[in-house]
């Protein structure tokens, strides 16, 4: 039997994110997952790869407020309301890969606390629901929109998945080294591989393209330290067309609805 087991929000890409036991799964992703970014003065997207120690600042979502804070530190934080009035922020184009879409500048005050915090010159953007950003059009159906995250709206892993890989490193290491929005226990290892349609309790979904995965992996979360784990380990089995793959990317299918952890996950027939 399958069991969603753990759900993840990333609220701002490459930040860390938090676990709940439900969230609303709407077409581009869970509700506030991946909706804010920080971007360099000209708009390009940041993330991990350039600056690990994005790893090391947490977030939460309370009293209509992001809470973005320091991990080891949480009393060093920033506020950021969820909204703000209408017309209230500057729009820009924000470049996402090969993907440009407008994106809206949060105020002065939040980019300078970044700006310090991470030591050099960035702004948050947000994605407003204005903007339509396509999910991957080679694996995703034509209608299919995605947050800032990388390329689909969904990632989900099996705990069976990591469980053997961890049983090849000498250290073990946490999920989050993968960052997925869907853990679920039961099965076999990678068996998500190969899923096509399926549902978490009543909610659709639909399983696109295996993830390939890039360096953030080897990027501790609480340390924001490098090194070559896991994907030295994962290239001797799980490396395909020169590409390490680990993980589905998953897409919604319908409307978007509630999903909670504890819920069966079934297959469509």
């Amino acid at each position: 039997m399958l069991i969603l087991s753990e759900l993840w929000i990333y609220p701002i890409k490459s930040i860390g994110g938090f676990s709940v036991s439900e969230a609303l799964a709407e077409p581009r992703g869970l509700q506030y997952d991946r909706r804010w970014m920080l971007v360099d003065e000209t708009g390009r997207f940041l993330s991990q790869r350039e600056i690990p120690e994005m790893a090391l600042l947490g977030t939460a979502i309370e009293e209509a407020h992001l809470r973005v804070f320091w991990k080891k530190n949480p009393a060093e934080h920033i506020r950021i309301p969820l909204q703000f009035p209408e017309g209230s922020l500057t729009e820009i184009t924000a470049t996402i890969w090969d993907d440009s879409c407008v994106a809206q500048v949060l105020p002065a005050g939040i980019n300078d606390w970044f700006s310090r915090q991470l030591k050099q010159k960035v702004r948050l953007v947000y994605m407003p629901d204005s903007t339509h950003r396509a999910a991957d059009p080679q694996y995703a159906p034509e209608g299919q929109h995605v947050s800032f995250a990388d390329g689909f709206p969904f990632l989900i892993i099996g705990q069976a998945t990591l469980d053997e890989l961890n049983r090849q490193l000498a250290e073990p290491l946490p999920m989050n080294r993968f960052r997925p929005n869907f853990v679920f226990t039961g099965g076999s290892p990678h068996e998500e591989d190969d899923w096509s349609d399926f549902r978490i309790g009543s909610v659709a979904f639909r399983g696109v393209k295996r993830c390939a995965r890039c360096a953030i992996p080897t990027t501790n979360q609480e340390s924001a330290e490098r090194g070559v784990e896991p994907l030295k380990t994962l290239a001797t089995y799980r490396s395909f067309n020169k590409k390490i793959l680990f993980g589905q990317n998953v897409i919604l299918m319908g409307e978007g609805a509630v999903v909670r952890v504890g819920e069966g996950i079934v297959f469509s027939v």
